[in-house]
This record gives C-alpha cells, structure tokens and sequence, in this order.
C-alpha cells in the first residue's frame, strides 16, 4: 500500500489555524487514490535541522516523501528587513551571508531525506500575505533567496517541485499572513496527490506541478 508522509513545518502541520476545519494531512487523504495512505510527521515551527528528527519517526512502510520547509529559516532572519545599510552592496553583501548558511543547511537536509532512498518531492516557500501593502511587497522579495537555494538543490537532483507560490495565490488561500487556511490546504493536498499519482520518479527529471 503506498504511504505518503509529509515533512516540514506548519504548511503541512497547520491544524491549529483552520479553526476546526480540515488540515492539509486529512486533506490529502481524502484525495489520494483509492488504498493510499498519508501520514503527516511535520511539525509547526520546524526550520530545516529539524527535519532530521522527523525521518527518526519514518514509518517502516513509507513509499513517498514530501518536504516543505524553509519558511521558518527565512522568517528568523526578518529584521534583515528593517536594517538600515550605507550602500546596496552593503544590503547585498548581509543576504549574500543568510543565503549561504540557508544553503548549508538546506543540502544538509536534502541529503537525509534523500538517503532514505524513497521518491522524494520539494516544495517552495510561498510569498507572505501581510495585510499591509508595502510589508507585503517587501517581503515578497525575501524569499527569492531562500527558493533560489531550493529550486537549485531540486532540479540538479532530477526531483519533482510543488511551488506554492503558484498553488497559493490568493488571499483566501491563508488563515494569516504565513499559514494556509483550509482553502489553500485543500490547493497544497491536491498539488501533492496530483505529483505522487502522476510523476514518474523513475526518470529522475524535474517537474514543476503548479496546482
């Protein structure tokens, strides 16, 4: 029976922000092809070393993995945003520094999910949805770091890509600024169920699915 389990931090662990309503996890079952099963093993608040706890807790039968983190990663390192710097390259020169250790960090992850030797898909980072115009705008432009580092580790690897920033692209799609709500948690379930019955892992080539 295959088994999907999902990794990562609170796009998938979002429970505590529907309101009673159905998480992503509950979401994906009901959308998976008939004698699949779906477990979720991440965790709200998780950032990318925490990921390594969660393959602690693999079920034995696991067939798929599906990893979204990073967003926790990035959102520690949000004062960047309000810091002052006496040039552009200044600014540069401090992302360039949080980029690199993101880095570290991502492959080392990436690394041992993939040495569980199972079929593996990514997701991106969303884009924030801060009530305020400009704070949207602003940190709408602080995860391209954080995706670049992604989506690079993902296509020189022949891995499948869920980017939420097309699967979420609506306000409605978030329960507040940075958790999905159970509309786009319905979006993110139908995202993955879409990848695992549709891809073909044995080809070992990138595919972006976009909703």
């Amino acid at each position: 029976m295959p088994h999907v389990v999902l990794l990562g931090d609170s796009i998938f662990d979002n429970a505590a922000y529907v309101a009673g309503g159905p998480d992503v996890a509950w979401q994906l079952r009901e959308r998976l092809p008939e004698g699949w099963r779906a477990t979720l093993n991440a965790v709200d608040g998780a950032v990318t070393s925490g990921v390594e706890r969660q393959l602690e807790r693999l079920a034995q039968d696991a067939s798929h993995l599906v990893v979204s983190v990073g967003g926790n990663d990035a959102l520690r390192h949000a004062g960047l945003l309000d810091q002052a710097a006496r040039s552009v390259a200044e600014a540069l020169d401090r992302i360039s520094d949080v980029r690199e250790q993101f880095e570290q960090d991502y492959m080392r992850m990436l690394e041992g999910v993939l040495s569980r030797d199972l079929p593996t898909a990514i997701c991106t980072i969303y884009e924030a949805r801060f009530p305020d115009p400009q704070r949207r705008r602003i940190a709408a432009s602080a995860p391209t770091i954080f995706n670049d580092v992604i989506t690079r580790s993902v296509f020189s690897r022949g891995l499948p890509l869920i980017d939420l920033r097309l699967v979420c692209n609506e306000d409605a799609d978030f329960a507040n600024p940075i958790e999905p709500s159970v509309r786009g948690g319905a979006k993110i379930a139908t995202a993955i169920a879409a990848l695992v019955a549709e891809h073909d892992f044995a080809r070992r080539r990138s595919e972006v699915f976009a909703g």
